[in-house]
């Protein structure tokens, strides 16, 4: 009887132990991570509502590459796939090595720091902003609607700064073409919650109120290619509108952008350049700046130009300023 039930003993133990253990693993790749609650404007703030078909498992390449990763190794947020290490200068740990529920940094903004449109393009930012920007999410007072407030919180602060240093040094460039559309292809967001071409209906539908951001080559881009940019389909007339706004104010409306930007709006000490960026990301950054969700450091400058802009206004100006060279 004592031997039976020291059997049971060691086998509830090593049950818990067991359990234990999977929950101190890291966290899983991206296809395990919950998927962001939805948000308005949907187009600014994707959420994954599909999936493109399953990939082979056989190593993958891009065109000048010598590397070779899997499509598990490329989607895997923790250890993301470096195709030109010879393009930038040896990067910190965090960057490419994630731990816990810290996710490598390159995984989402890419080796080059161009990004994809649902993360930010680092590159042109100075690295005190960046550092700034990783107190504000770690404190709260910037929330990010997917994962930067949880990654924040295990990033520590000499992580940050390595990290801040290394995206800073990085060369800017043109990421993203913007066109003015009133028709564009049928889309969904998939995987990484970046939207594509629909496989399954390849029409075209109006563009309505909305930016409708998708890949040049979809292939690249789910390989996390760092020299496979975006295309972005804006209303016609939102560059002409957006032009007005960001260079004049519009009448009073809100304040010309390059006061504090700078001149092209590539940025002003540690005010950010603008300039190029994925409009969808700019359109989401101003969106949080109005609902006061972004109150870090820098959320006092932007109060003011942003009290009387309306939903089209923050499209108009993301058009624009998404269609301005970042060089």
């Amino acid at each position: 009887m004592k031997t039976r039930l020291w059997i049971v003993v060691t086998a509830v133990v090593a049950a818990a132990s067991a359990g234990l253990h999977s929950q101190q693993q890291p966290t899983a790749p991206a296809s395990a991570l919950p998927s962001p609650p939805p948000r308005e404007p949907a187009w600014a703030f994707p959420v994954q509502a599909g999936a493109l078909p399953p990939e082979s498992p056989e190593p993958r390449s891009v065109e000048g590459s010598s590397k070779k990763y899997t499509s598990k190794e490329i989607d895997d947020l923790l250890n993301p796939p470096d195709w030109f290490p010879e393009a930038h200068k040896p990067a910190p740990s965090i960057v490419q090595k994630g731990h816990g529920a810290a996710l490598a940094c390159g995984s989402c903004h890419l080796m080059s720091g161009l990004g994809h449109p649902e993360s930010a393009d680092l590159t042109g930012f100075t690295a005190d902003y960046i550092v700034q920007q990783m107190l504000d999410f770690k404190a709260g007072t910037r929330k990010d609607y997917a994962r930067m407030n949880g990654i924040s919180k295990e990033v520590s602060d000499e992580e940050a700064r390595q990290a801040g240093e290394w995206f800073a040094s990085l060369p800017r460039k043109k990421w993203s073409r913007v066109v003015e559309a009133a028709m564009v292809p049928k889309t969904f967001v998939g995987q990484g919650r970046m939207r594509f071409l629909d496989p399954k209906d390849k029409g075209m539908e109006p563009i309505g109120s909305r930016i409708i951001t998708v890949p040049e080559d979809q292939d690249k881009a789910r390989m996390r290619d760092p020299r496979s940019g975006f295309v972005s389909y804006v209303p016609p007339g939102s560059l002409n509108k957006g032009k007005a706004l960001v260079e004049t104010g519009s009448g009073g409306k809100t304040i010309a952008c390059n006061i504090c930007h700078g001149d092209g709006l590539k940025g002003l000490a540690n005010v950010p350049r603008i300039a190029g960026m994925h409009p969808i990301y700019i359109a989401r950054q101003m969106h949080l700046f109005k609902d006061g969700d972004r109150n870090g450091a820098d959320s006092a400058l932007m109060k003011k130009p942003m009290a009387r802009l309306t939903d089209e206004d923050i499209l108009n100006i993301s058009a624009y300023v998404g269609s301005l060279s970042p060089e």
